[in-house]
C-alpha cells in the first residue's frame, strides 16, 4: 500500500527539498510505525535509489577537510536518482581528471594527492571567490567540480583567467543514515548552548578583497596578543571550507580554532543572515566557553561581497567586533574601506594588509586614514597588540556597562 499524504506529512525533514518531479526525499523517522524510513523513500518518492555502502569503502576514500566533523559510521547508503543536493549534503564522489585541485586538504590535517579514479568524501557547497572560482550546487547529481581545496564540490559558473580547469568529480551519491536520511553538516554543527557565557574581547579582521592579507594578518595578530600574555581564540566566520587558514592560526598560537564549518556551512556564499549570525554567535560562544581571553575574528572576501557587508552592516556587528582591524591592497582601497566601515558605527583602530610592503603606500594609507599602519612584524609584536587590546576592550567594557545599566 503506498503511503498517504498524512502519512508523508509525519517525516520532519520531508520539507528541505524537491525532486524534479515534485517530490521530496530528505527523511528522518516516522512518527507511527507504518514503514520503514528506506521504505518510503523507495515507494513515495521512486526518483531516489538507495545502495548499502560498505564501511570498508569509505574507510579508503579520502574525507575531506569540511567532513571533519562528521562521523562517517553514521553513512549506512549512498542516495541516488534524480535528487537535488542541497548545501552541505555529504557526497561520496570519485575523481575522473585532475585540474585545479591536484590535491584534498583532509580530517588529518594534511593535503592528500589525488589521482583519477580516486573515491573522495566531500560536501556540497556554494563559493564566491573572485581570484578563482564562482559556483553554485548543482541542480542534479550529475558531474561537477572541486571547487575548494577542503572539500566543497560544486558547479562552477565562471572562474578568474589564472585557474587552470577544475578538476572534475563524478557523484557516486549522497550518503545517507539508517533512516535514510542524507548526512548534512549542520547535522553535526556545534551546539547552541543554553546559557551562553559572556563574550569576550573580540578583534575583527577585514579587507578590500580576497588576497588582501586578511588571514596573515589575523594569524599575526593572535601572535603578538600571545606574546601580550593573552589566552587567545580565532575564527574565520565567513569563507569556503579549507583548512589553511585555521591551521595557520592555530599554528600562530591560538588555543582553540573555529570556523563556519563547524557551525555548519561549507561555505557562507547564499547563506542567510539570520544563519550567518546563528553560526557566528555557536562559534563565539564556544571560544568563550574554551577558556579564550580575547578572540580574533576573520571575515572573509571583501567589503562589497553580499554575506561579508551583511554581517558588517547587521545590527549584532558592533558586538562582534569590538574592534577592528583592515586589510586592504593599496591606500585609496584603505580610504573607501575604513570611511565605509566607520559610517556603520565600526570602530577601526589600524591598517594593514598588502599595501605595507610598500614604504610609500603605507604613508599615503596612514594620510588618507589618520590610522597607524601596522606591519607584520609590528602585528607579531607584544606592543601594538596590547594597544589593539585595549581599545577592543574599552569599547567591550562600556557596551557591558550599558547592558548592565538597562538590567538594573
Amino acid at each position: 500500500m503506498p503511503p498517504t499524504e498524512e502519512c508523508k506529512s509525519l517525516f520532519c525533514d520531508v520539507v528541505l527539498r524537491h525532486t524534479p518531479g515534485g517530490f521530496k526525499h530528505h527523511c528522518t523517522t516516522i512518527t507511527h510505525n507504518l514503514w520503514c524510513p528506506v521504505h518510503l523513500i523507495h515507494s513515495a518518492f521512486p526518483e531516489a535509489v538507495l545502495a548499502p555502502v560498505q564501511p570498508t569503502r569509505l574507510a579508503e576514500a579520502k574525507h575531506a577537510f569540511t567532513t571533519r566533523r562528521c562521523d562517517l559510521d553514521d553513512a549506512r547508503y549512498v542516495v541516488t536518482g534524480g535528487l537535488a543536493p542541497l548545501a552541505g549534503d555529504l557526497v561520496l564522489a570519485r575523481v575522473e581528471k585532475l585540474g585545479q585541485h591536484p590535491a584534498l586538504q583532509t580530517t588529518a590535517g594534511r593535503r592528500a594527492t589525488l589521482f583519477p579514479g580516486d573515491e573522495i568524501v566531500v560536501v556540497f557547497g556554494n563559493r564566491y571567490a573572485p581570484d578563482q572560482f564562482e559556483a553554485v550546487v548543482p541542480a542534479d547529481l550529475g558531474r561537477c567540480q572541486l571547487v575548494a581545496g577542503g572539500g566543497v564540490a560544486a558547479k562552477v559558473l565562471s572562474a578568474h583567467s589564472k585557474m587552470k580547469q577544475p578538476t572534475q568529480l563524478e557523484p557516486i551519491g549522497l550518503l545517507a543514515d539508517v533512516n535514510g536520511k542524507v548526512l548534512n553538516l549542520r547535522d553535526y554543527a556545534l551546539p547552541k548552548l543554553a546559557s551562553p557565557p559572556r563574550r569576550p574581547v573580540t578583534i575583527g579582521v577585514v579587507g578590500t578583497a580576497m588576497n588582501a592579507g586578511k588571514t596573515t594578518t589575523a594569524a599575526h595578530l593572535v601572535r603578538g596578543l600571545r606574546a601580550a600574555g593573552l589566552k587567545v581564540g580565532a575564527a574565520k566566520v565567513t569563507g569556503t571550507g579549507a583548512g589553511g587558514d585555521t591551521w595557520l592560526m592555530r599554528d600562530a598560537g591560538a588555543t582553540t580554532v573555529l570556523d563556519f564549518t563547524d557551525a555548519g556551512f561549507a561555505s557562507t556564499y547564499k547563506v542567510s543572515l539570520p544563519e550567518l549570525c546563528d553560526g557566528i554567535d555557536r562559534i563565539l560562544d564556544q571560544l568563550v566557553a574554551s577558556g579564550t581571553e580575547v578572540v580574533v575574528l576573520e571575515v572573509a572576501d571583501g567589503l562589497l561581497q553580499a554575506e561579508t557587508a551583511a554581517v558588517l552592516d547587521c545590527p549584532q556587528a558592533s558586538t562582534y567586533f569590538n574592534a577592528l582591524v583592515f586589510a586592504a591592497q593599496d591606500a585609496m582601497g584603505a580610504a573607501a574601506g575604513v570611511d565605509w566601515l566607520e559610517q556603520r558605527g565600526l570602530r577601526v583602530e589600524a591598517v594593514t594588509g598588502l599595501l605595507t610592503a610598500a614604504p610609500l603606500a603605507s604613508r599615503e594609507a596612514a594620510e588618507a586614514t589618520g590610522l597607524p599602519v601596522l606591519g607584520l612584524a609590528a602585528l607579531g609584536g607584544a606592543k601594538a597588540a596590547r594597544d589593539l587590546y585595549a581599545a577592543a576592550r574599552q569599547v567591550h567594557d562600556a557596551a557591558l556597562a550599558v547592558e548592565a545599566g538597562c538590567a538594573a
